[in-house]
């Protein structure tokens, strides 16, 4: 049974939609778009996207729930502004997201690219502060013992000492991104996913940070922050932001090291 289908007297013929088929579903006939037997198609939308006349649905992206692009792009000096203005944010006001905010923050991740559209990406959002508590205290005792230890030295002295959290920063929140053991692409999805996340973070009034070493002592086999977060049987940690208000503000944008680039024509 097919899953394309196309209104024949809103179709153009213009060929669009198989010209832009990444998997090469489609094939022109003669009253229009046909898929082509023994062809797989990955769910990516981009047929019904892409047709001017909206003859084309598909019933892995349909047409009712894609939405028309009404709203005007950024200019380029917006959208520089925009990427260049992201920090990543260390310092925290003692205050929760409501799980209304942090529901749109994830509802973004998930409509970030994958590789061949292939997903596969959960979200813990952790809203316990005695659980972020208790990960800090997991995450001192896991690298204490690890080959780390040599390089976050003095994360472990401050905590030990002075009981100063550079494992999240005291950020009140914590989203987790899961993923069956299996999936082949499960990191570069979570990143590409966590990524949009961090991206609209600030649109909302939120800052995050990436947790580099809570994900270093996540990814150890049999961590016991799978047991900790209640992760289920089969599923792997794949990567970890924090998140909350930041409790600065920044006035100005930073630079980068030089660029670096070779154009080879």
């Amino acid at each position: 049974m097919n899953i394309i289908t196309v209104n024949e007297e809103k179709c153009i013929k213009c060929e669009l939609c198989i010209k832009e088929c990444p998997v090469n579903v489609l094939k022109m006939g003669r009253n229009g778009p046909q898929e082509i037997i023994g062809t797989t198609c990955n769910a990516c939308g981009h047929c019904v996207a892409i047709c001017p006349n909206a003859a084309i649905d598909n019933e892995k992206a349909p047409l009712v729930q894609q939405l028309d692009i009404g709203l005007t792009k950024l200019n380029a000096q917006q959208a520089e502004q925009f990427l260049r203005s992201r920090r990543s944010i260390r310092n925290y006001k003692d205050e929760s997201v409501s799980r209304e905010e942090l529901t749109k923050l994830i509802d973004i991740a998930r409509l970030a690219p994958t590789a061949g559209n292939s997903q596969g990406i959960s979200f813990v959002v952790v809203q316990n502060k005695q659980l972020i508590k208790k990960a800090t205290e997991i995450s001192i005792q896991m690298i204490e013992n690890s080959p780390l230890r040599c390089l976050v030295e003095e994360a472990v002295r401050s905590y030990r000492e002075n009981g100063v959290d550079s494992i999240f920063r005291g950020a009140p929140n914590l989203i987790i991104a899961i993923s069956d053991k299996d999936l082949q692409y499960a990191r570069d999805n979570s990143v590409s996913s966590l990524t949009y996340l961090e991206l609209y973070a600030p649109s909302l009034g939120l800052g995050s940070c990436w947790a580099g070493i809570f994900e270093y002592c996540a990814s150890i086999e049999n961590s016991p922050m799978l047991k900790l977060f209640n992760i289920p049987e089969g599923k792997k940690i794949t990567a970890a932001v924090m998140v909350g208000y930041p409790k600065y503000s920044y006035k100005r944008l930073v630079d980068r090291d030089p660029l670096d680039v070779t154009f080879i024509s």
